[in-house]
């Protein structure tokens, strides 16, 4: 029997909780639902979910701070529901740690796709080191990036990173020292029709700099007023 994979919904308004996990339980989600931040960071830890829905704006912690804190231990996929539209918060709760946005209202179908595309993206890490001859791999000195068993391995060790991190790494790393216009990774990585903007695609580099240092034969380029490349030396 497959077991159903668990999503845990973060929302003060109980009625549009009860309506995200009716959508969700007609395609066969477990789901948990809880109304404030403080509530959602005990059922993470009792409940273990494959992804959260999580409101912004929760009575006492608030969303971002329950994204904060979840992120410091997890790379569990997060996706944020706000009725704010605007490009600040949307940029601050993907710095955050963020797999995607969705502003209410939303619609159900939407929602339940975006939820989907997330959790197809996601893989625990796995304890065995990536094979290089199976699926999506790509090597360079000192790195390896596979995006069959969505690992990264730099210098013999593990870099967790949420999905989309490690999506856009691979895509630049697959083409070395070809530039790309911020608008043609958000349209590879993210797609179309996401409701993000380019500042998206700054925020997910900077935090793979953060992650993985620059090597003495590639490296992360800014490419000034046009985009980004990985420059292999």
């Amino acid at each position: 029997m497959t077991t159903k994979q668990k999503i845990l919904i973060v929302d003060d308004d109980e009625n549009i909780a009860e309506l995200i996990s009716l959508y969700l339980t007609k395609e066969c989600f477990d789901t948990r639902m809880v109304y404030d931040g403080e509530e959602a960071l005990k059922a993470f830890d009792s409940y273990q979910p494959n992804l959260i829905l999580l409101d912004l704006m929760l009575p006492g912690i608030d969303g971002y701070q329950v994204c904060r804190e979840i992120r410091s231990r997890s790379n569990v996929p997060i996706i944020m529901l706000s009725a704010k539209g605007e490009v600040f918060d949307k940029v601050l709760g993907l710095e955050l740690g963020a797999d995607d946005y969705i502003i209410k209202p939303f619609d159900s179908k939407e929602l339940v796709a975006r939820v989907k595309a997330v959790l197809r993206r996601y893989q625990p890490a796995k304890p065995e080191s990536p094979d290089p001859s199976k699926g999506k791999c790509v090597e360079y000195p000192g790195i390896s990036i596979n995006l069959t068993n969505y690992s990264v391995v730099v210098d013999g060790q593990r870099v967790d990173m949420p999905p989309k991190e490690l999506e856009l790494l691979y895509f630049l790393a697959a083409s070395p020292n070809q530039v790309f216009t911020r608008e043609q990774l958000l349209d590879q990585i993210w797609g179309y029709e996401y409701i993000g903007d380019t500042r998206t695609v700054d925020v997910h580099i900077k935090r793979l700099r953060e992650k993985i240092k620059d090597h003495s034969g590639w490296g992360l380029s800014t490419v000034w007023g046009i985009g980004y490349k990985f420059e292999v030396k």
